[in-house]
């Protein structure tokens, strides 16, 4: 069996690493419940508050603060702020829908974390009602159409300068546009067909884009790609793929306010909102973190 020194695992654990997850605060709570509230205020529906809300606590590593998160938006308190709670189960399946988009932006190792320490977290009649089948598995058959789809997606963000990008990504490596487009934008970014017949949720064009300028906001030192993803939102409302494809109440309420969100104001919103889930949170602990 192989063994480690006991100066090196120290070394890996030491303090100034931060090798651990972030400490939920005691006041998270509150946090989150004035995100609702104003979110309503805004006519801001339920889902895309969460979508933010729970992209900025997994990129700041908090599975803790995520349970909390996953409370608020099921309580009575946020239905008589917002108009409606959540059902818990749908609620955690959009929260780890996107903790799994989050791993285009964040990477893996935070997502593994924070979804695991999730469902532990989570009481044992909401476990048992979370979808356990997959809809990403691709085969010989599928390839195509995921291409196809992540290649969609990516004009739509990028619309106008869709191929020069590619092609000026080629330039810093041959396959980082082919790993972007057919790693991310089609098998992770884009839901694939029937993917919420099992109970999945859908996070589709417009969370997506709410998912990036979360992530890369709560990063810091990424503002070009901040600032692609929030002209990605707009152009979501500009092309009319940020509307569900079905007609239903439910579907409507998932982006209800999202075009709102894609005005100066309502993107103002969601940076305000993210930095003070990320001051709430201690900080990002990513690019130009203080140690």
């Amino acid at each position: 069996m192989m063994k480690l020194a006991p100066s090196l695992k120290a070394l890996i654990n030491a303090p100034h690493s931060r090798p651990g997850p972030t400490s939920a605060p005691a006041h998270i709570a509150e946090v989150y419940r004035a995100v609702a509230r104003d979110a309503a205020k805004h006519n801001v529906g339920n889902q895309p508050w969460i979508t933010i809300s729970a992209a900025a606590t997994i990129t700041l590593n908090s599975p803790a603060s995520l349970s909390v998160l996953h409370g608020v938006a099921t309580d009575e308190t946020t239905a008589s702020a917002s108009g409606r709670s959540e059902n818990p189960i749908a609620a955690a399946e959009l929260i780890r829908e996107v903790g799994l988009k989050c791993i285009g932006f964040n990477g893996i190792p935070r997502t593994i974390n924070v979804l695991g320490a999730f469902r532990t977290a989570l009481s044992a009649d909401v476990v048992a009602g979370l979808a356990t089948q997959s809809t990403r598995t691709p085969t010989p058959e599928t390839l195509a159409a995921i291409s196809a789809r992540g290649l969609t997606l990516w004009r739509s963000v990028y619309a106008g300068v869709d191929q020069k990008l590619l092609d000026k990504l080629a330039e810093s490596h041959p396959d980082l546009p082919v790993h972007i487009l057919n790693s991310h934008y089609g098998p992770l970014f884009t839901d694939p067909p029937h993917h919420g017949d099992g109970g999945l949720a859908n996070v589709g064009r417009a969370l997506t884009s709410l998912v990036g300028i979360t992530c890369l906001r709560a990063q810091q030192g990424v503002g070009p790609q901040v600032l692609s993803h929030v002209f990605g939102l707009r152009k979501a409302i500009a092309d009319g793929s940020w509307k569900p494809a079905g007609t239903g109440a439910d579907a409507l309420e998932q982006v209800r306010g999202v075009d709102w969100l894609a005005t100066d104001d309502g993107s103002e919103w969601i940076l305000r909102t993210v930095d003070t889930i990320v001051d709430a949170l201690g900080g990002s602990n990513f690019a130009g973190a203080k140690l």
